[in-house]
């Protein structure tokens, strides 16, 4: 199908941009790198008067380390973020998640900031940005203000963010070293949304579990933090009966949709089991 009419807009700063929505309102959209709104504009789930380009915002597009903390801008792209070696040592899993997503094409385009800003459950950063415990940075008319991504999606496309503002930053501490990481991620086909996914990252101490963390994707209308599961992973040797514990608690806070992904018992089935061998990879990658 083809979108309805609108006006394109493409500022060449942040400020022009808050400026543009605080000014077009209700009517106006952003796009950064479009692959999720332009579908829908085609099959006009979403009709906007005006939509706003962030493409040439060149301060939304930076990688930042500094001190144990990641910063990233809106506009860095899933490519870039796999090309960046100094971003795979700190925090590998964002390098393994961005591989997942679509395919090349897509990723050379879609960001970091459209994938977790539009509130999607099948986006796959979301949960790890949960996992993270990272902190989203909004600029609107009135300035700054900070989000934890645990508390910003409200329910399936519904988010924290006003209409007036944009998310330019995503900030969360590098995981410690020698924690490990992994994220699973079952699909119906290559560089589909998940049927259902797992991110979990572990440190240990000798042969005890540390530290956990774990993430949902696509088993409900937002992503999912599973601290309960985590928890009982913590002060743990990791066997067998605590893991499958711990995908028992995630399964528990799941409410996926019947469709053509799978029956909601089967996606739930399916969470269980991709948590199990997300555990398992970042076990073995823990050093």
């Amino acid at each position: 199908m083809i979108p309805g009419s609108f006006e394109y807009h493409r500022p060449s700063s942040l400020a022009d941009a808050v400026g543009l929505l605080s000014s077009l309102g209700d009517d106006a959209l952003l796009v950064a790198g479009g692959h999720s709104l332009i579908p829908m504009m085609k099959f006009r789930m979403a009709v906007p008067e005006h939509l706003v380009d962030l493409q040439d915002v060149k301060s939304l597009k930076s990688i930042s380390l500094d001190s144990g903390q990641i910063s990233l801008g809106a506009m860095v792209t899933q490519a870039e973020i796999i090309l960046s070696d100094e971003l795979h040592v700190a925090c590998p899993i964002l390098r393994e998640v961005s591989y997942q997503i679509a395919d090349p094409q897509i990723r050379n385009l879609g960001t970091i900031g459209g994938n977790v800003a539009n509130g999607d459950p099948g986006n796959d950063m979301p949960a790890i940005m949960q996992v993270l415990d990272a902190t989203y940075i909004l600029t609107g008319p009135d300035g700054e203000r900070e989000i934890a991504a645990r508390e910003f999606y409200e329910s399936a496309f519904f988010t924290a963010r006003q209409d007036n503002e944009i998310l330019t930053t995503i900030r969360f501490a590098a995981p410690a070293a020698g924690h490990g990481s992994s994220y699973v991620k079952q699909k119906r086909k290559i560089g589909d949304y998940a049927t259902a996914a797992a991110a979990v990252i572990v440190t240990m101490s000798g042969d005890t579990c540390a530290s956990a963390s774990i993430g949902l994707t696509n088993v409900a209308d937002t992503p999912l933090w599973a601290e309960n599961a985590a928890s009982l992973l913590v002060g743990s040797s990791l066997d067998g009966e605590t893991i499958k514990a711990a995908a028992d608690a995630a399964k528990a806070i799941t409410d996926p949709a019947d469709d053509g992904r799978g029956p909601k018992d089967y996606r739930t089935h399916i969470a269980g089991i991709m948590v199990q061998r997300a555990i398992a990879n970042a076990v073995d990658r823990a050093k």
